[in-house]
């Protein structure tokens, strides 16, 4: 196996997910310097600084964004009538939860044209293209302390999110198509790693002795421009995809030229002949649209089960899990609990990268349900840990280990699996539709958790984790009922796993050739 990576394919790789990482510094970075970000909204409107509330009830964006604790305020102002109050504190919070939302409202419209700007212009023009909306936001948001600051960072959100969308369709399209076929389960994990070690950077270079102050935050949240002009040099040196300029663009000669660079110089015909396969069976199916996916009877049963799969990645309470992970740790009497949410966002980067290691040794169905079983045990202790702290102190300290344990068992099924998983489900005519939709449904269910989270947690209490533990069941049965193993198998096999759970909802699909472009026909 190790024969096969190259120097070209590491660093391809290594350019491409680069985009991963831009993604998810753009997830963590607007947590750190939030309370400085809404006081500077309060100067900028001239919006008295005197309700606590505005600064301790806001969204939380993301499922891996956290809060930090409140800083002390030096002085309050002699204070309006309340009822500006309160009409000033409506304001500031909507400003806030626009500034947060944004970037999940953009990346739910940009999801759907990911896959079809990567077939209109190639692989490497479409990320080139994607990153000039990255540029765009950062700058918006670098210079965000110099003029409107509200207007700005809302803007710069939305733009980013929009690059965030076509990259969470590019990336993972280029690099399983460049990976080498025994290896494209562990490089498509390399995506979620790459998200997840963002989001630990943003938030490392978040405190406030770096950049998280009430000098450096507008740097803060235009760094990611970095990553993306590092990004843009670096893709004038990667190989097209071959898989797109043989199956799109009927260009063998400049398939097997990038396919020599990726490989090392070795012999390409085998792959040149599974692509040709490929391509047969692409030109005599038919292209399926969105809306066939849900009204053909052979494409509803799969296309039903990838929905759940990403619905059961953003309801599982990961949000929840870091929305309260820095008041247990103070509560546990941490005197910097930032740095212990630090070591959580280490601890999902570990077992993201062990993740990359156990999916090609595990069937993807075993680790997914592995991940979910441990984060209902997790959730429950988790519950009696936050409904118990006020009569047993250690019971924080159970709580602690259960955030720990609930983040690990996260990453190394329900974070990466969802997003290859799917594509697994459906040959090439379908595939490009039911990604998209796939995206879209992952990206609406993290704008809902990030709008209603707050929300339900002011109503449930401490006890917000048991409701999160009986989803996580509930999601849990159903991927042992309903949920195929795909790892080593043809579209044929998985069809007819899918007629078999869904009481023959699901004919064999006309492409029930060997999945080589998805690494099938390595078995386990």
């Amino acid at each position: 196996m190790t024969d096969q990576i190259t120097g070209t394919l590491v660093f391809t790789v290594f350019t491409a997910v680069l985009g991963s990482f831009q993604f998810g510094y753009d997830i963590g970075v607007i947590n750190a310097p939030q309370e400085i970000i809404i006081t500077h909204y309060r100067h900028v409107l001239d919006v008295p600084l005197a309700d606590r509330k505005a600064l301790n009830s806001n969204v939380i964006d993301s499922t891996e964004e956290m809060p930090r604790t409140p800083s002390p305020i030096d002085s309050t102002p002699t204070p309006p009538p309340e009822e500006e109050f309160v009409e000033d504190s409506g304001l500031i919070t909507m400003l806030w939860s626009l500034s947060v939302s944004s970037f999940a409202i953009g990346g739910m419209i940009a999801s759907f044209f990911g896959g079809w700007l990567g077939d209109q212009l190639g692989r490497i023009k479409a990320m080139l293209l994607a990153n000039i909306l990255s540029l765009a936001g950062a700058l918006l948001m670098g210079f965000s302390k110099m003029g409107p600051s509200h207007i700005l960072i809302i803007s710069g959100r939305a733009v980013s999110g929009l690059y965030c969308g076509l990259i969470s369709g590019l990336v993972p399209m280029y690099i399983g198509e460049i990976a080498p076929t025994t290896l494209r389960g562990a490089i498509g994990a390399l995506h979620q790693l790459a998200i997840v070690t963002g989001i630990l950077i943003s938030q490392i270079v978040g405190l406030n002795f770096i950049l998280g102050n009430r000098e450096l935050w507008h740097i803060l949240l235009g760094l990611s421009a970095v990553p993306a002009i590092l990004q843009s040099l670096l893709l004038f040196f990667c190989p097209e995809s071959p898989r797109y300029l043989y199956i799109k663009l009927d260009e063998e000669n400049k398939a097997k030229k990038s396919l020599r660079r990726l490989r090392g110089g070795v012999d390409v015909t085998k792959d040149i002949a599974e692509m040709r396969k490929e391509r047969e069976e692409a030109s005599s199916e038919q292209k399926v649209s969105i809306i066939q996916l849900f009204t053909n009877s052979s494409y509803r049963q799969p296309i039903f089960v990838s929905l759940m799969l990403h619905m059961a990645q953003q309801f599982s309470g990961i949000n929840g899990i870091f929305y309260y992970s820095t008041s247990i740790f103070q509560t546990a009497g941490l005197s910097q609990p930032v740095y212990a949410t630090i070591g959580v966002g280490a601890i999902n980067t570990v077992f993201t990268a062990l993740s990359v290691f156990l999916v090609e040794k595990a069937g993807r169905r075993s680790l997914f349900l592995i991940g979910m079983s441990g984060m209902f045990v997790c959730a429950v202790f988790m519950s009696v840990g936050l409904v118990l702290l006020n009569k047993f102190d250690w019971m924080s300290y159970v709580s602690m280990v259960a955030i720990f344990l609930f983040v690990s068992f996260f990453e190394i099924g329900p974070g990466p699996i969802p997003w290859f998983m799917v594509a697994e489900f459906f040959s090439q005519g379908p595939r490009p539709a039911a990604l998209a939709i796939a995206a879209f449904s992952n990206w609406t269910c993290n704008f809902i958790v990030a709008l209603c989270f707050p929300y339900i947690a002011d109503f449930c209490g401490p006890y917000v984790f048991f409701l999160f533990a009986g989803v996580v069941l509930a999601f849990t049965l159903f991927t042992y009922f309903k949920v195929p193993e795909t790892k080593g198998k043809s579209f044929e096999e998985i069809a007819a796993e899918f007629r078999k759970r869904g009481g023959g909802a699901a004919r064999p699909s006309k492409a029930a050739t060997e999945m080589k472009f998805l690494g099938a026909s390595e078995r386990a």
